[in-house]
């Protein structure tokens, strides 16, 4: 594994996002001097909180899986998840709703989801279910160390005994037929290859390696972090500067200083000077080449993944078939990945999730009210409307989505509305995000992997990324790991002695984790 030369004792992390967060744990623990560089006021980058009327919104993610990899990096400074955060497992992991009316509940325990699915379609599909789950289990131990938890310095690596057991599970197939050689049912077969989407390919399109998204979903379990998803990131931040760290809120880096190859120090809006033997950057890939001064050349241009409309309603009452996470689907399916990927129209049939966080944290409303987060996909800036366009076309789609959940049971949705924040792929835009996506570079082949923008840069040998437009990719397992990965390209310490098993270990467990008993400077882990 190539590393950092030289001297890598005083690091400077350019934001406090899930990645960076993670990396500064990780360089804390291996006896760095760490400084983390944010211009919002506080922690969380995509992850972050808004309020608005008493409502406390998660303006990113709103899913939870794999929370060991969170727990590595408390881990890493003596600390534990489970001091930090208190978890709550959602069950059903979602509930997905069809265009027909019929409800299916995803259980990430095998025999509930059996029992639910011999419900759902029959027995025949019951059994097709348990084969599959078997198959997403061996698919996920074939990827996690080797093609996931790993930095890559060339192709040539992928060239290991793995990807013959990768290859020998399908893994180089499409995900729609590799799902569909399990599942019969068409609306289950949604149910285990919409993930795709987070990886922005259409299942028809999408390698059936992909399915290890379905994987962490429906068989590793998904949570809820009490007080919203940025309960984590705020968590992550308190136990980092306990351990040492320092932090410079609302701090816009402006420039790198950098002198016969090395970044030699960090320059602020406000004037500060950091100086630094290394330099991690984890804003989007545009902002990165800002910083740069260039923009890497490849071979085909990067293609970003679809993007997203979001409305955040708090409401005066809701609705009691509603899960923490709904599902709601359309009757299309493959036209509508088409509409989001090549035509560049919104959806005529839209997919939507529902998320109710209220559902287990009525304290992130007002009392007696409701919060509930609709996203609703939609083309990227290059494929579809541009950020100027979405300035009007936004509250007119907002309507269309108000009226699309009414006609699917949601009934007073528009009246109940008592404060509302909507997001567009120009308030993405604005934010510095590629093509106006949340979701960054997709996972098309070309894009993943050794084939992923790496996460050292050629002409500069002690910058380092993180992040999801690096390598390992989009999502909250991924960058978290991907800091790991950034910060053994500092420590020269491999991920892979620091991970001590690919399966994903209950949360309840965080806190007898080995290391979570160790000090830090002397002191006890405390939350």
């Amino acid at each position: 594994m190539k590393t950092v030369p030289g001297p890598t004792g005083h690091v400077v992390v350019v934001g406090a996002g899930l990645a960076g967060l993670a990396c500064a744990l990780h360089l804390l623990g291996a006896g760095r001097s760490v400084v983390v560089v944010e211009r919002e006021s506080g922690p969380g980058g995509r992850a972050g909180r808004a309020e608005t009327g008493g409502y406390l919104l998660d303006t990113g993610p709103t899913v939870l899986t794999m929370p060991h990899l969170a727990d590595e990096a408390f881990a890493a400074v003596g600390d534990s998840l489970a001091a930090r955060v208190e978890l709550l497992p959602l069950d059903p992991a979602y509930r997905a709703v069809f265009a027909d009316s019929s409800r299916l509940d995803v259980h990430t325990d095998g025999e509930a989801m059996e029992a639910e699915v011999r419900r759902f379609a029959g027995a025949a599909e019951a059994a097709g279910y348990r084969r599959l789950r078997t198959w997403l289990e061996r698919l996920y131990r074939a990827q996690m160390r080797r093609f996931i938890d790993t930095n890559f310095d060339s192709p040539f690596q992928l060239l290991h005994p793995d990807l013959a057991r990768l290859a020998a599970l399908g893994g180089f197939g499409r995900l729609d037929r590799k799902i569909g050689s399990f599942l019969s049912d068409e609306r289950l077969r949604r149910v285990f290859s919409f993930q795709s989407l987070y990886a922005g390919v259409p299942p028809a399109r999408a390698l059936a390696a992909y399915a290890v998204i379905a994987y962490m979903d429906t068989v590793a379990g998904v949570w809820f972090p009490r007080g919203g998803m940025h309960a984590l990131p705020a968590a992550m931040a308190a136990s980092a500067e306990r351990a040492g760290a320092q932090f410079h809120w609302s701090s816009e880096v402006t420039r790198l200083e950098h002198v016969g190859g090395r970044v030699r120090a960090v320059h602020l809006a406000q004037g500060v000077r950091i100086p630094c033997d290394a330099v991690v950057l984890t804003p989007d890939l545009p902002v990165v080449h800002r910083l740069l001064g260039r923009v890497p050349r490849r071979p085909v241009r990067l293609r970003h993944s679809p993007s997203a409309v979001v409305l955040h309603a708090g409401t005066d009452r809701t609705w009691p078939d509603l899960a923490h996470h709904t599902i709601s689907f359309g009757g299309a399916w493959e036209r509508t990945f088409d509409e989001l990927t090549r035509t560049g129209t919104l959806m005529s049939d839209p997919s939507l999730l529902i998320t109710r966080p209220t559902t287990h944290d009525p304290a992130l409303a007002p009392p007696g009210r409701h919060l509930h987060y609709v996203l609703a996909p939609c083309p990227n800036t290059d494929t579809g409307p541009s950020a100027t366009a979405w300035q009007t076309l936004g509250p007119r789609y907002r309507d269309s989505l108000a009226a699309e959940l009414e006609r699917r049971g949601l009934h007073g949705f528009t009246d109940s509305i008592e404060h509302e924040v909507l997001v567009t792929p120009a308030d993405w835009a604005a934010q510095g995000h590629g093509a106006g996506s949340p979701f960054s570079v997709s996972h098309t082949f070309a894009q993943t992997g050794p084939f992923r923008p790496r996460n050292l840069v050629r002409h500069l040998d002690n910058v380092v990324l993180a992040g999801c437009g690096t390598t390992p990719g989009v999502g909250v397992p991924t960058v978290l790991i991907s800091g790991k990965l950034a910060a053994a390209r500092i420590t020269g310490v491999p991920s892979a002695a620091r991970t001590t098993s690919t399966r994903p270990a209950p949360p309840t467990a965080a806190a007898a984790h080995p290391a979570a008993r160790r000090t830090v400077a002397g002191r006890p882990p405390t939350p």
